[in-house]
């Protein structure tokens, strides 16, 4: 990484008693990034944004915020701010008075209570709704008051835990591209946490992949989609046809399969997502044991010599019915080469 580690987990050891939920995870992340933190439930995902925010002691590691040493720091001196998944908004409170809360705290003045709060709800587009409650909100304002009452408190880095998943399909969608807009014109760093990979992938500027308190894989949202290092992460971001590689050959069901192209020698599996799969032509034949609309495309389900196959067509094409027979290909050249199986 050229530029500086602005928020810095060195060597971070963190547990629950005797059980280690995160294992020497090592992750330097840049001013102004948004990041996100991906995984299962149990991957340790939460369990390390509850240590930058100062509610879990690190067993051992360091945490350094802009140069500073906060690994022991209480929560309210680490100038890290943190949105729930709840929203946690006190419903007999205006929205304005959410807002002010840590700034009353903080016995400002009225008059920059006043302005920085006006400069909060216009950032996050709710100025006109400053008299209202909680409860006369929908649940994609209620994420943005509680995103404003976190930055008007100026935190050098934020925290969002599952920041949409209590929100709808369509409130998701326009939540992700208000945050993207917040975080841009706010230039504060971000870390998420989420089990959602469409959220990461359409969010983060890099995505931490969890696995068993480690990561699992660190890179843009186009490496981790598009070249997954390990099966865990390829089956995590939708390669449903995974083979382990042997010897230069492919580890099916059935034996072992010549392939087409050969591969790298570190080469531990190969990973195809169902658009990957060629449907009517090639050396492997299959039968349709399923057949299902999916809006554009149509998903398939094969029984094959080389055990079950998922593919995916264009709904335009002619369609497969379900016992039929035919030809399918794995083009090596399209799979994704794993290193760990």
């Amino acid at each position: 990484m050229s530029d500086p580690a602005y928020l810095d987990l060195k060597e971070l050891t963190l547990a629950y008693g005797k059980t280690i939920a995160v294992d020497r995870l090592n992750l330097p992340i840049r001013k102004g990034e948004l990041i996100a933190l991906l995984g299962p439930s149990g991957c340790g995902k939460t369990t390390t944004m509850r240590a930058i925010t100062g509610l879990l002691k690190p067993a051992s590691g360091t945490i350094t915020l802009d140069g500073r040493d906060i690994t022991r720091l209480p929560a309210n001196k680490r100038e890290v701010g943190l949105v729930f998944q709840s929203y946690a908004l006190f419903p007999h409170l205006s929205v304005f008075e959410n807002v002010a809360f840590g700034l009353r705290l903080r016995k400002l003045p009225s008059a920059e209570i006043n302005r920085q709060v006006g400069d909060g709800l216009a950032l996050v587009g709710l100025s006109r709704f400053h008299n209202r409650k909680p409860a006369e909100l929908s649940g994609g304002q209620q994420q943005r008051v509680a995103l404003a009452r976190s930055l008007v408190m100026q935190p050098k880095v934020l925290l969002l835990d599952e920041p949409l998943s209590n929100l709808d399909a369509r409130l998701r969608l326009e939540m992700r591209t208000e945050l993207q807009r917040v975080q841009r014109e706010s230039g504060v760093t971000m870390v998420f946490v989420t089990h959602d990979q469409n959220e990461a992938l359409a969010l983060a500027d890099r995505i931490v992949v969890m696995k068993d308190g480690r990561i699992e894989q660190l890179g843009s949202p186009e490496d981790v989609y598009n070249r997954p290092v390990s099966r865990f992460v390829a089956d995590f971001v939708g390669f449903e046809n995974i083979f382990s590689v042997e010897n230069g050959r492919l580890h099916t069901q059935n034996g072992p399969v010549d392939l087409s192209v050969p591969v790298p020698p570190e080469t531990s599996g190969l990973a195809w997502r169902p658009k990957m799969v060629r449907l009517g032509e090639g050396r492997f034949e299959g039968e349709v044991l399923g057949v299902a609309f999916a809006g554009g495309t149509r998903e398939y389900l094969l029984k094959t010599e080389l055990g079950p196959i998922k593919a995916e067509m264009d709904a335009a094409a002619p369609a497969f019915a379900p016992g039929s027979r035919l030809s399918f290909d794995l083009p090596t050249e399209n799979a994704a080469t794993l290193q760990r199986m």
